[in-house]
């Protein structure tokens, strides 16, 4: 079954390795095959990666659109370890994209991981 994406003008999409740029109308696409899609709101940079949680979410999406995933694996132990010992409230969110990590749900992950950085954007707002 091909997932169906409507794009607005301008947007931008991650499909497997490629970003697809859409024209100045609406376009939809149906994309029917394997591949990591990530839309551009979706999309952490380095630079926009400026909290523990949203790091944590950069190596999990960088997981996500990953060939091999694995090598990404330690940095991300160790951004979820520090993060956990800052914030211990953090610690069901981690275990949550642990799960989908370990079994192999790395978009799941990736929602999991968006939970996360609210869950910081609530504590943060309370400081």
């Amino acid at each position: 079954m091909a997932l169906k994406v409507e794009l607005k003008p301008h947007e931008r999409i991650i499909i497997g390795e490629s970003l697809v740029t859409n024209g100045d109308t609406r376009t939809t696409l149906l994309i029917d095959g394997e591949a990591p899609i990530l839309r551009e709101k979706d999309v952490l940079t380095p630079e926009t990666a400026d909290t523990p949680a949203r790091r944590v979410y950069l190596a999990v999406q960088l997981m996500y659109l990953e060939k091999a995933p694995a090598r990404f694996h330690s940095a991300y132990a160790e951004l979820t370890q520090d993060l956990v010992r800052a914030a211990p409230s953090c610690l069901p969110f981690v275990d949550a994209i642990n799960q989908q990590i370990l079994t192999g749900n790395l978009y799941k992950a990736l929602r999991e991981a968006r939970a996360l950085v609210a869950h910081e954007e609530e504590i943060l707002s309370h400081v």
